[in-house]
């Protein structure tokens, strides 16, 4: 018989023992992590009573094996957010219906993210009313099944210079660029310096690969290329670069400024040795599809958000 019951980041050792063991099995058996970033370290921070605020955790057992997990974020109350993963070995048995359904019952409105659009996602997401309204494509250089094209050299735009981040100096910058780059965005936007503090205290965090592109006229940010490097683990094989952000301030678009940041990443990335990078975008984002493109990446995953 199933049961189901909500905990927070302070729960007990066991709990929080058994929700990390079901997400690693999860990601062996899928490839792809079923949770994003954030829901990882909320994940990783179970127990230690750490995690974003606003965030609950949902445990289905079967008598006393932990059969499904679910991370309910409501940090922001007008848009929660879901993500879920049930064991491999007992799927189409009903625990994804339990999750879902306790979801919508504790928050009417959320929407859900489907990592790796699994199949079973799009008759889960049909069951509580909800919709795909968003792709947020996985791309890959080389694409998959190619060899990576050489890099072209990197030139900055004329009147910038592209240095690394100075820790303790430059992040009020990068903040007030970033959040009117991506004042639309609803998990990009709105950054504090705290948030970059964060990630700074990232274990894979390195300044070096933070690229910060200044006029050289007004001294001032015009766009910023944080690079992130992937250890091994369940779901990668070797270590693994990606293009973790790109931001280019609006009054600055058209100048080049994103092509040259993408690409001064890269050759950091492929400076220190790494074969393969990844990196994430929307997939009605076009022109910045057509960029990475023609950098040689291509699509090969796809994360699915559905919604009322």
């Amino acid at each position: 018989m199933l049961t189901s019951r909500w905990i927070t980041g302070a729960t007990s050792a066991a709990d929080a023992d058994a929700v990390r063991a079901l997400v690693g099995a999860v990601a062996t058996a899928d490839g792809v992590d079923a949770y994003a970033e954030p829901a990882r370290r909320d994940i990783a921070a179970l127990g230690s009573g750490g995690g974003r605020p606003g965030t609950r955790h949902l445990l289905v057992h079967d008598e006393d094996s932990l059969v499904g997990h679910a991370l309910l974020d409501t940090e922001h109350p007008d848009d929660p957010v879901a993500e879920l993963a049930v064991v491999p070995a007992r799927r189409r048995e009903g625990v994804g219906a339990v999750l879902v359904d306790a979801v919508v019952e504790a928050a009417p409105q959320a929407r859900f993210w489907a990592h790796g659009d699994h199949p079973g996602a799009a008759h889960l997401a049909e069951r509580v009313g909800r919709r795909r309204v968003r792709e947020l494509w996985r791309m890959r250089r080389p694409a998959p099944g190619h060899e990576a094209p050489p890099l072209p050299e990197l030139v900055a735009p004329d009147g910038t210079v592209i240095r690394p981040l100075r820790v303790g100096r430059d992040e009020d910058a990068v903040v007030a660029v970033n959040n009117r780059a991506f004042s639309w965005h609803p998990e990009q936007g709105g950054w504090t310096t705290a948030d970059v503090a964060e990630i700074e205290a990232e274990s894979w965090f390195d300044a070096a690969g933070v690229l910060l592109a200044w006029d050289t006229a007004t001294e001032e940010l015009l766009g910023f290329h944080f690079t992130k490097v992937h250890a091994v683990s369940a779901t990668v094989a070797e270590p693994l670069g990606e293009v973790y952000v790109v931001g280019v301030d609006p009054s600055a678009q058209g100048r080049g400024l994103g092509k040259a940041l993408t690409l001064a990443g890269l050759h950091h990335l492929t400076d220190r040795g790494l074969r393969t990078t990844i990196l994430y975008v929307e997939g009605d984002n076009a022109a910045a599809i057509a960029t990475y493109r023609a950098l040689g990446f291509e699509r090969d995953a796809v994360d699915v958000s559905y919604q009322r």
